[in-house]
């Protein structure tokens, strides 16, 4: 253990330590549903449900899954956007017994295909619009029943009326999935399903949810996260927040579900807590402000790009934020002057945190309100975590100021990842979680990351994996060599850029690339740019130096920046 400087900065209102319950993570909506019975848990698009539906919604899900043959320790996927479908089919796998799989819409047939098979899903609740992707997706998976849901389901009238024809213009296509054989249809469900409560036999260490995270070495893996350490990091959080009323707080659900950030810091804080959450399936600025005006959300959880984008908007003084109270930012570095202006429009806090889908997510933040604030830092442990920076092959602390690894220990430190021991045993080293991230600590015990050791891309918040792109990148005719990068973009914080050898003889456009690309690759995660270059600068040994293509681009970046300045 270390000597946790950083709780002499903890102002008085902030335990140091807490206690946590040794129970399933869906209690808390039983409570909640009980506590705060008709009070507004989800508004969505103009819909509100009460706490009482959410609860009764959850337990039809989970009846039904029972009735499909879902048994404890099985695991069922949600590939959905931020809607009621998604928060209700949550808490229904869990009700079940079930271990959640959050699955990106985003995904392509071919990420979607690996995760069903990793996780061994047997079922799956999806847009109908992404129908025909997961009947293709799930060939050769363990998937016995999908689940077919609509955002027409929860939308108000006449919303959900007109939305029918509006899909069908955006998709060029109208889903109809009839119910039989493994195809079951979500509003069915609900109309014929009791809403009995189910008892589960719950232990300390089941695994509610195995979210994936991807490597810059081999494929994604499912980190698998208790209950225990959910409830552990939304207990953090509620500390945190101190200046909070329990049932009193609307948040606002911009971060996706399928993100372990939105997921914790939205849902099961909101279900723990009984606050309302205002949800957003795609992410549009104008309707953002448009429900921040009229909804009046007090909390703010979101990432740098999120805040930029709203700050940017033409229409911003039209609207009024000034309900929103406090704000954490993660995903990515948050600017400076982001957070200056946005405190300065919202009147509200806003503070960088940090943390990984192996941490639940967040391990460290700057305090909201009162505590020393520090430029640049990512601020200090929450309750009950030891942080440090450990030097190669080390397990002992290196001093203050030293540059080195930053590791974790704590309750909500993920026990490991899904099959894959020797994976987990190399990402822990006496006890200590290794992030991967290389930074330092100072004298009062803040932290603050200055490189990440990994090759990971953070890209408008997703993670994005060089390593990935790499492999479908080989998988063309036309490539003889080829990097993947994230160069500095001052609106995504990171973008995706390829440099590329071409083979003697072959010529390829960057249309045509991108078009393959995008046949392979989730949208966030194609290069936003591609380098034809002769050659790609190399070690002795023939290894391709990403970290000097990475230079090349921030110095090309800050020369642009200092004529524009003397300019």
């Amino acid at each position: 253990m270390t000597n946790k400087p950083w709780l002499a900065a903890y102002p008085k209102e902030i335990p140091t330590s807490l206690e946590y319950e040794n129970i399933p993570l869906q209690d808390y909506l039983t409570r909640s549903s009980k506590k705060y019975s008709n009070n507004t848990a989800i508004h969505f698009m103009g819909k509100d449900i009460t706490f009482k539906e959410f609860h009764e919604s959850a337990l039809k899900f989970a009846s039904y899954l029972q009735k499909l043959g879902v048994v404890k320790g099985d695991r069922v996927a949600i590939m959905l956007p931020n809607c009621p479908q998604s928060a209700i089919a949550y808490f229904g796998i869990l009700y079940a017994g079930a271990i959640v799989v959050q699955t990106n819409p985003l995904y392509t047939e071919r990420e979607l295909h690996y995760q069903l098979s990793d996780s061994g899903a047997k079922a799956i609740i999806s847009l109908d619009i992404l129908f025909p992707r997961v009947t293709k997706a799930m060939n050769g998976t363990a998937i016995e029943n999908i689940i077919i849901t609509g955002i027409k389901d929860y939308l108000p009238f006449p919303k959900n009326l007109v939305y029918p024809f509006i899909q069908k213009k955006e998709h060029k296509l109208a889903v109809k999935v009839e119910h039989r054989g493994i195809h079951h249809v979500y509003t069915e469900i609900m109309k014929s399903t009791k809403p009995d409560p189910i008892h589960i036999a719950y232990e300390k260490g089941d695994i509610a949810l195995l979210q994936y995270t991807g490597g810059t070495t081999g494929p994604p893996k499912g980190v698998e996260l208790t209950h225990s350490n959910l409830i552990s990091n939304t207990e953090m959080c509620s500390a945190w927040l101190y200046q909070t009323t329990d049932g009193e707080e609307t948040i606002m659900g911009i971060l996706p579900f399928f993100h372990v950030y939105g997921m914790t810091t939205v849902l099961i804080f909101a279900v723990m807590k009984g606050h309302k959450m205002v949800l957003i399936p795609k992410f549009d600025f104008k309707t953002a402000l448009k429900d921040i005006d009229k909804q009046k959300p007090t909390l703010f959880p979101g990432a740098p790009t999120i805040y930029i984008g709203l700050l940017n908007h033409p229409d911003l003084e039209k609207y009024d934020l000034s309900s929103i109270k406090a704000c954490i930012s993660g995903s990515a570095a948050l600017p400076i002057e982001v957070k200056e202006k946005f405190e300065a429009v919202t009147g509200g806090k806003l503070v960088e945190g940090y943390g990984l889908t192996e941490t639940s997510p967040v391990a460290m933040a700057n305090f909201v309100w009162d505590g020393l604030e520090k430029r640049g830092s990512i601020g200090v442990p929450w309750p009950d975590t030891d942080g440090c920076v450990l030097g190669p092959g080390s397990s002992e602390p290196l001093p203050v100021g030293e540059i080195g690894e930053i590791a974790i220990k704590g309750p909500q430190v993920m026990t490991g990842y899904w099959n894959r021991p020797d994976d987990t045993k190399e990402s822990f080293r006496n006890g200590w979680f290794l992030t991967g991230d290389l930074g330092y600590m100072d004298e009062d015990g803040y932290f603050y990351v200055v490189d990440r050791k990994k090759d990971m891309i953070i890209a408008s918040g997703f993670n994005v994996y060089p390593r990935e792109i790499e492999e479908v990148l080989y998988e063309h005719p036309a490539i003889l060599e080829c990097i993947v990068a994230g160069v500095p973009d001052p609106y995504r914080g990171e973008t995706v850029k390829a440099y590329i050898v071409l083979k003697e003889g072959y010529s390829i456009t960057e249309k045509e690339l991108d078009t393959y690309c995008r046949k392979q690759l989730a949208a966030f995660k194609v290069p936003k740019h591609y380098d034809f270059r002769e050659d790609l600068p190399k070690t002795a040994v023939g290894k391709i130096l990403r970290r000097t293509l990475v230079e090349e681009e921030r110095k090309k970046l800050t020369e642009v920046q200092n004529s524009l300045k003397s300019s």
